[in-house]
C-alpha cells in the first residue's frame, strides 16, 4: 500500500489560459499551503472551471506556472500529464460507474494495489464516509447525498496530493448541502487532504474553505479568508459579489469618518483617505439596524422574512436604498417607516469613479 498521504502545496504564479488568442483566465496568482482547503469563488463564466482544469493537467498554459509541492507541473513550455500529477478530482456530475459495485467505484484508480490493501482502503473509505456495509449497492439505490460521499471516497482511495472538487454539490437541495459540506471538509482533514473548490456559491466557500480566490472575468481580485474578503474587500467587484450591499456616495470629513445620506459616520479607525475626497460607502445589511427610538427614518419599500430576522429594503429620504436588518418579532408593513441605527465599526469605500 501506498505510504499516507501528506498535506500538498500548489503554487500558480501569473498563469494565463486562451483558445485561438482569446485569454480566458489572465495572469492568475495564488498560493495554497500544506493542508489548506482553497476555494475559486465567482459568476458563472469567470474562468474558475478552466483554471481547475489547468491545476488538474487538462488545459495548457499561454503563460505563467503551475507548481505542485515545488515541482513544476505546467507552463508555456512544460506539461506534465495529469496521471502523473497525483491529482484526485470530484466533478459536478458526480460519474460513479453505474455498472459497478460501491466497492467496485472505490477500487477503480487503484490497479496496482494488492487485493489486500484494496480491501482495506475500501474498508477506511465507507467508514471515514459513514457508509460501512454499503459496498456490494449500486450507485441507483443511493441518495444524493450518499452518491457525492462514494465519489469522495473514489477520489480519495489511491491518496491523491491534492484533490479538486469543481461545483461537486450543484445538483443537492440546499438542507443537504448545508449538512455535507462541513462533513466533507472534516473527511479532508482526516485524511490530510490539500484541496481546491470550485463554486458560485458564497455560503459553500465560508464553509468548505480555509482560503478563498475570488475571480471575476478571467481575474483573481482577491485571496484570503471568508472575514477578511467580506469585511475587506480589495475591490468594488468584491464588494459587491460578497453579501448583500449598497454602494451610498459620501465625503471624507476626517481620519476616521464620513458624511452620507445615512448621516456622519465615525469608525475610530483611520482610512487613510483626504479630507473632502468623494467615496463610494459600501453598506451591508448588518450595518443598518431597525430601532423604534431612532429619529432617523426610512420607508420599507420589500421585506423578506428569514427566520430569525427580517431583511427589510428600505428607502431613505435621499431616494437611495439599503437594506436593514430587524428582529423576526418586528413584522412591518410595506410602506411604513421604521427608525434605522447605524452599526459600522469600520468603513470600506472606494474613490467616487
Amino acid at each position: 500500500m501506498m505510504e499516507s498521504n501528506q498535506f500538498s502545496d500548489l503554487s500558480l504564479h501569473e498563469v494565463t489560459i486562451g483558445y485561438q488568442g482569446q485569454q480566458v483566465v489572465k495572469q492568475a496568482s495564488f498560493h495554497l499551503s500544506f493542508g489548506q482547503i482553497g476555494c475559486l469563488l465567482g459568476p458563472s463564466g469567470c474562468g474558475k472551471s478552466t483554471l481547475l482544469r489547468a491545476i488538474a493537467g487538462f488545459e495548457p498554459l499561454m503563460s505563467g506556472e503551475i507548481l505542485l509541492d515545488g515541482q513544476l507541473v505546467s507552463s508555456a513550455k512544460t506539461h506534465q500529464a495529469p496521471e502523473r500529477r497525483k491529482i484526485g478530482m470530484v466533478f459536478q456530475d458526480i460519474a460513479l460507474f453505474p455498472h459497478l459495485t460501491v466497492a467496485e467505484n472505490i477500487a477503480f484508480g487503484l490497479g496496482e494495489w494488492s487485493k489486500n490493501d484494496v480491501q482495506a482502503r475500501i474498508k477506511h473509505l465507507l467508514a471515514l464516509v459513514g457508509l460501512t456495509d454499503f459496498e456490494q449497492r449500486y450507485p441507483h439505490s443511493l441518495s444524493g447525498g450518499q452518491q457525492q460521499r462514494i465519489a469522495l471516497a473514489r477520489a480519495l482511495a489511491p491518496k491523491p496530493k491534492l484533490l479538486l472538487m469543481d461545483e461537486p454539490f450543484s445538483g443537492l437541495d440546499a438542507k443537504l448541502r448545508e449538512e455535507l459540506v462541513p462533513e466533507i471538509r472534516n473527511i479532508l482533514r482526516q485524511e490530510k487532504m490539500s484541496a481546491l473548490l470550485v463554486t458560485h456559491d458564497q455560503m459553500e466557500a465560508f464553509a468548505m474553505a480555509d482560503q478563498i480566490s475570488i475571480m471575476s472575468a478571467g481575474e483573481i481580485h482577491q485571496t484570503g479568508g471568508s472575514y477578511e474578503i467580506y469585511h475587506q474587500p480589495a475591490t468594488r467587484f468584491v464588494a459587491s459579489f460578497i453579501g448583500h450591499g449598497d454602494f451610498l456616495p459620501a465625503v471624507v470629513c476626517g481620519k476616521d469618518c464620513v458624511h452620507s445620506d445615512l448621516g456622519e459616520i465615525h469608525s475610530g479607525k483611520d482610512h487613510g483617505m483626504e479630507d473632502k475626497t468623494p467615496v463610494d460607502l459600501l453598506v451591508r445589511p448588518d450595518d443598518i439596524l431597525h430601532d423604534d427610538d431612532s429619529p432617523f427614518q426610512g420607508i420599507i419599500i420589500s421585506k423578506w422574512f428569514r427566520g430569525s430576522h427580517f431583511l427589510y429594503r428600505v428607502l431613505l429620504s435621499s431616494g437611495k436604498e439599503v437594506y436593514c436588518f430587524a428582529s423576526s418579532h418586528h413584522n412591518h408593513a410595506i410602506g411604513q417607516a421604521i427608525g434605522l441605527t447605524i452599526n459600522l465599526d469600520h468603513l470600506v469605500m472606494f474613490r467616487r469613479e
